[in-house]
C-alpha cells in the first residue's frame, strides 16, 4: 500500500472531512485507512483553506455542504510546500507520483515554488 511507503519516507499522512465523526470513521474503516482522520470541518474552515464547496446532489450523497478534494503538504518548517485543490472528486493527485515528488523535495531540499508576487 502506498501509505506504508509514505511512512517509510517519514511523511505523516492524515485526512480531514466535513462529515460528522460517525460518518468519517465509517468511511475510514470501509476504505481500510490506517492514518488519522479528522472530522467536522466547518464551512468557515473549508473557505479558509480555499476549498471548493458543493451542495449534495441527493440525500444518499450526504446531508450537508461538503468540500471537494484538497491536498496540502506541510514541510518540516511548518510551511505549505504543495497545494492541490480540485472542484470535482475525479481530479485527485496520484499518490505514487506525489510520493516520488516528496522524496525528491527531501533529497534535494527543493524550495517552495509559486512564491513570486
Amino acid at each position: 500500500m502506498v501509505f506504508d511507503q509514505f511512512k517509510e519516507a517519514n511523511i505523516e499522512v492524515f485526512a480531514i472531512s466535513g462529515d460528522p465523526r460517525e460518518k468519517a470513521e465509517a468511511e475510514a474503516q470501509e476504505e481500510g485507512w490506517r492514518f488519522a482522520v479528522g472530522y467536522g470541518l466547518t464551512l468557515d474552515q473549508m473557505r479558509k483553506l480555499g476549498l471548493y464547496i458543493s451542495e449534495p446532489r441527493s440525500p444518499q450523497e450526504t446531508d450537508r455542504p461538503f468540500p471537494e478534494p484538497g491536498l496540502f503538504v506541510i514541510n518540516r518548517d511548518g510551511k505549505v510546500q504543495i497545494v492541490d485543490i480540485s472542484n470535482a472528486p475525479f481530479a485527485r493527485p496520484d499518490l505514487a507520483g506525489l510520493l516520488k515528488g516528496l522524496k525528491f523535495i527531501q533529497d534535494k531540499e527543493y524550495p517552495i515554488r509559486g512564491t513570486l508576487e
